[in-house]
C-alpha cells in the first residue's frame, strides 16, 4: 500500500510536541505526509489503520541478534531473520558475528550489508575483536568499519587475554570504533550449565558464579579508563556488575551496558524442569540479581534492552540439557518481555529504540512531516499466542513457545516499506 491513514494513535516520541498526544498520520510511500488531530481523506485512495488505544512508537533496535548467515542458514538466515524482527517491532538490528566464518574481514560484513539493503530493517554487522575469534591476532577493525560494521565484539567468545582487548580499545579508539565486551571469565565458569546457587546445588549441577562475569566486567573497566577509549557491555545478568558500571559511569569512564529482556523476568530455579529452552549464556541468575538489574534500567546504569536472539535447529535443543546449546529465540517476545518487567510505555522506548541507537551514534527516527517513516505500532493490553504459526524465526527454541503473551506489535514501518502484523 503507497497511502496509509493511521488513526487515533497514540503518540510516543519523547521530545517531541505529539508526545502522548493521540493523533492521526498520512502516510504517502513511507513518508509522513500529514500529521493532526484528525485527518479526513478519499477512502477509494487511502487504506485506513485503526490505531486507538496502541502507541505509536520510534521502531525498536536490538543491539544483539544472532543470524546464522554466512554459513549457519539452516539456524536463521538474514531474510528469517528480519522477520522476526520485523513481527517484534523492530525496525534495526545489530547482528553478532557468531557465524561460519566468522564477520571478521570485509568479505562477510559486506555480504550481511549487501543481503539486507531491500529488507525493512536496517541492519548492521558486528565486526569480530580476533580473527576467526580465536581471541589472539586483532582483526581487521577498520577495514570492517569501511565496510560497514558498527563496533567489534568476539561475540559469544569472550576475549580472554587482557593485552588484546587493551589493544583493541586503543586501536578502534582511533577512528570512532565501539568495542562490545561479552564479560565472561572462561577459567572461573568452568564450562558451567547455569548459575551457581542454590538450585545448581540441588540439583548436582555445575554452576557458573557472578564471579567469572564480575571479575572480567572489573577487567575490561580498568583498560577502558587506562586507554581512555568508550566499552559496552552486552547482556550483563549479575548484581555486581550493575554495582561496578553504575560507580564507573558515576567516575566518568565511558561505559555503557545493555541486559538480555529474559533476565528482566526469568530465575535459575526455572532450570529445575531441565528445560533446555531455559538454557542461555550469561545464565539465569538468581532473584536478587534480577531486582538489581530492574533497578540498574530504571536509574539509568543499564542503557538499552536486547533480545540476544539466538536460535538453533531441533537436534541442539531437543536433547539432555547438559549437551543442549545456549540460547533462545526472542526478537518477537522483547515486548512482553519488558511489559511483564514493569516497564513504563516512555522506559521501554528510551531501552528498546533510543539508548541503543545513542550508544551506536545512530539517528533516532524522527516523528514530523516530511520525514521518512521510521516507527512502530502496538497494543501492551493486546494478547495473542506464540506458537509455531506466529513465529517468524526459522528455529522454534523457546520456553515460551505455545504461551500466551500481553503486549503485541501490529505494525511496522521503515525504509518505505509497511508490514502489517498479523
Amino acid at each position: 500500500m503507497d497511502n496509509l491513514l493511521i488513526k487515533s494513535a497514540k503518540v510516543a516520541f519523547p521530545g517531541t510536541p505529539y508526545h502522548d498526544r493521540e493523533v492521526d498520520v498520512l502516510l504517502e510511500k513511507g513518508i509522513i505526509a500529514k500529521i493532526a488531530a484528525r485527518i479526513k481523506v478519499d477512502g477509494d485512495k487511502v487504506a485506513t489503520f485503526d490505531a486507538k488505544g496502541q502507541c505509536l512508537a520510534p521502531g525498536f533496535f536490538d543491539m544483539n541478534v544472532n543470524f546464522g548467515e554466512p554459513g549457519l542458514e539452516t539456524k536463521e538466515d538474514i531474510l528469517s531473520g528480519c522477520t522476526a524482527a520485523v513481527a517484534g517491532g523492530f525496525t534495526g538490528v545489530a547482528v553478532q558475528p557468531n557465524t561460519y566464518p566468522a564477520v571478521h574481514s570485509h568479505s562477510e560484513v559486506a555480504l550481511i550489508v549487501s543481503r539486507a539493503k531491500t529488507l525493512p530493517v536496517d541492519v548492521f554487522p558486528i565486526g569480530t575483536i580476533s580473527k576467526k575469534r580465536e581471541g589472539g591476532e586483532l582483526a581487521e577493525l577498520y577495514d570492517m568499519k569501511l565496510a560497514g560494521a558498527i563496533a567489534f565484539s568476539d561475540g559469544n567468545k569472550p576475549v580472554q587475554q587482557a593485552g588484546l582487548m587493551s589493544r583493541a580499545l586503543l586501536y578502534s579508539k582511533g577512528f570512532g570504533g565501539l568495542i562490545v565486551s561479552y564479560a565472561e571469565d572462561a577459567s572461573v565458569a568452568a564450562g558451567a550449565k547455569m548459575n551457581e546457587g542454590v538450585t545448581s546445588t540441588y540439583l548436582g549441577m555445575r554452576g557458573n558464579p557472578n564471579l567469572a562475569e564480575t571479575l572480567m566486567v572489573a577487567r575490561d573497566l580498568y583498560l577502558a579508563e587506562y586507554n581512555d577509549a568508550t566499552i559496552h557491555f552486552t547482556t550483563i545478568s549479575t548484581a555486581e556488575s550493575v554495582d561496578l558500571i553504575r560507580k564507573a559511569k558515576a567516575k566518568g569512564i565511558k561505559v555503557t551496558c545493555d541486559v538480555a529482556a529474559h533476565h528482566l523476568v526469568m530465575t535459575d530455579e526455572l532450570v529445575a524442569g531441565f528445560d533446555s529452552n531455559y538454557k542461555v549464556s550469561p545464565p539465569l541468575r538468581t532473584p536478587n540479581d534480577r531486582k538489581a538489574l530492574l533497578k540498574g534500567l530504571k536509574d539509568g546504569t543499564i542503557d538499552a534492552v536486547v533480545s540476544q536472539h539466538t536460535p538453533h535447529e531441533i537436534e541442539f535443543k531437543n536433547v539432555e540439557y547438559q549437551i543442549a546449546a545456549e540460547g533462545i529465540i526472542a526478537l518477537q517476545t522483547v515486548l512482553p518481555f519488558v511489559l511483564e518487567a514493569g516497564l513504563t510505555t516512555d522506559q521501554l522506548i528510551e531501552k528498546l529504540a533510543i539508548g541503543p541507537r545513542r550508544i551506536f551514534g545512530l539517528p533516532v527516527p524522527e516523528f514530523r512531516e516530511q520525514a521518512v517513516a521510521n516507527f512502530v505500532l502496538f497494543d501492551t493490553e493486546l494478547k495473542w499466542r506464540f506458537d509455531q504459526q506466529t513465529n517468524r524465526s526459522k528455529s522454534s527454541n523457546s520456553p515460551l513457545m505455545g504461551s500466551v503473551l500481553k503486549g503485541k506489535v501490529t505494525m511496522v514501518i521503515n525504509k518505505h516499506q509497511i508490514v502489517n502484523i498479523q
